[in-house]
């Protein structure tokens, strides 16, 4: 009897070892093929978050040009109006999720009662934020501006404040694109939109083609011109595009369902604070190291920077995380909802592992593009080593929340944010930064701090959602 079961032991243990190298090589399989889809999807979004940026790295360029004051000016009301701007990016991506929910299990018509839903959503949010935007304007004097730069703020935010509509109402057919994981379209436009913002830039600020020169303001006209043709470019060619006729994407708001409008903001909202908070959060770092002195102040603008461009990349990684985990849950399988996430995951933390590297050997380098005065370059190199620290915990959590936001969890990191930003991050900054004279460094150190405790803990977050499935 003995002979027997150690015999029968012994195959079981063999036919185990046999099977091993088939194991390991199907999971390899199934692990480069996730890798393949969420690098496909999450290119193109990536691109398209970098025409974003690039829109507002040009008009800086091209305001520029006429003058200090100007180009002072942009930098405060786009840095005011994007705190306000990201509550309403993070309100429009809840439709993404449920609508690749949706298409995974199959209920096509529901990909686009949510595109409705999600219209009437966004398009509330965006006047609420039109008003808070234009709102800001009575602000502006009072944030101890020179007098030049709040005369030029001004109007140039008045203007800006009427580009609110025609982004949400773009982001609404983005997000729509890509929960059905057509991403290249709105890449498209947007890249597109770069060369007609320039084009238009070209005319209003310098006062071509009997134009007359409008300055900042004219910048502010070009913006929200342009983003009223990409909305309305989207949104046509949504209608016409045969691949999603079968997602009935027309717009059909006669009868509301109350309870997936509240769904969307229950989703919505939370995701906009949740970047709020990090914004906010990285916002008030540099108004803590502008105490501290203006060559502290530049060196901390180079290294964002250059972290900001790093980030816009992963930023793509996290939406297609979103879209695939949500896809994969609407299928109700929840093995391949696991493998999308932390194959997202793990293609962040190796991409951002490569930039830090680069952050570290080219440190010098990199800040030389910016400025020439040595001392600057000397905190700069300083802050971009802490930055290289923290591009691995950056990733993490950057694609941590978007995985989790497949998995319509927004709430948890919310208060994880709020928590390792302000709560753990600003203060421990603030304590090293004067405290112990580090400086801007100290200040960074904090970040990298609260960026670790997110990174960290909502990678063990999605682990616990998914691992009892």
């Amino acid at each position: 009897m003995i002979f027997f079961s150690l015999a029968n032991s012994g195959a079981f243990l063999f036919s185990k070892i046999l099977t091993l190298p088939l194991t390991f090589l199907k999971k390899t399989l199934q692990i480069k093929e996730h890798i393949k889809e969420t690098v496909k999807l999450a290119i193109p979004i990536s691109f398209g978050q970098l025409g974003h940026v690039m829109m507002g790295v040009v008009d800086s360029m091209m305001v520029g040009r006429i003058g200090t004051a100007q180009l002072a000016a942009s930098a405060l009301v786009n840095g005011l109006f994007f705190l306000v701007l990201v509550i309403g990016i993070g309100v429009s991506m809840a439709a993404t999720p449920l609508i690749s929910m949706a298409k995974g299990a199959q209920k096509f018509d529901d990909c686009g009662k949510t595109l409705s839903h999600s219209l009437v959503v966004n398009f509330s949010f965006s006047i609420i934020l039109t008003v808070l935007t234009f709102g800001m304007t009575y602000v502006i004097p009072h944030l101890n501006q020179p007098k030049e730069v709040v005369a030029e703020a001004i109007p140039f935010m008045q203007v800006l404040s009427f580009s609110v509509i025609p982004f949400m109402l773009f982001q609404s057919y983005r997000q729509f694109l890509e929960g059905l994981s057509i991403p290249n379209p709105p890449m498209v436009i947007v890249l597109l939109a770069n060369l007609l913002n320039a084009f238009l830039n070209w005319i209003f600020i310098y006062g071509n083609f009997g134009a007359p020169s409008l300055g900042l303001f004219g910048s502010g006209i070009s913006t929200t011109v342009t983003r009223w043709i990409m909305a309305f470019a989207l949104i046509l060619f949504v209608i016409n595009y045969k691949k999603v006729k079968q997602y009935n994407p027309r717009i059909s708001i006669s009868s509301l369902d109350i309870s997936l409008i509240r769904k969307l903001i229950s989703i919505g909202l939370p995701s906009g604070f949740q970047y709020f908070l990090e914004v906010g959060a990285f916002g008030f770092a540099a108004i803590m190291i502008g105490w501290i002195g203006s060559h502290q102040l530049a060196a901390h603008q180079i290294a964002i920077n250059l972290a900001s461009i790093t980030y816009m990349i992963i930023l793509g990684i996290s939406a297609a995380g979103t879209i695939r985990v949500g896809g994969f849950l609407g299928e109700n399988n929840w093995i391949k909802v696991r493998y999308a996430g932390f194959t997202s995951l793990g293609i962040s933390v190796a991409i951002m592992f490569c930039f830090g590297i680069s952050f570290i050997i080219f440190k010098t380098t990199l800040t030389k593009f910016y400025v020439n005065d040595s001392e600057v370059i000397s905190i700069a190199s300083q802050l971009l080593i802490v930055a290289a620290l923290f591009q691995i915990f950056d990733g993490m959590q950057a694609t941590g929340v978007g995985i989790l936001r497949g998995l319509s969890d927004v709430k948890v990191p919310l208060v994880i944010s709020l928590f390792a930003y302000w709560i753990i991050g600003i203060p421990v900054g603030a304590l090293l930064g004067f405290y112990f004279k580090l400086g801007a460094v100290g200040v960074w150190i904090g970040l990298l701090i609260g960026l670790a405790l997110i990174g960290i803990t909502l990678l063990f977050r999605f682990r616990y959602k998914t691992k009892h499935h």
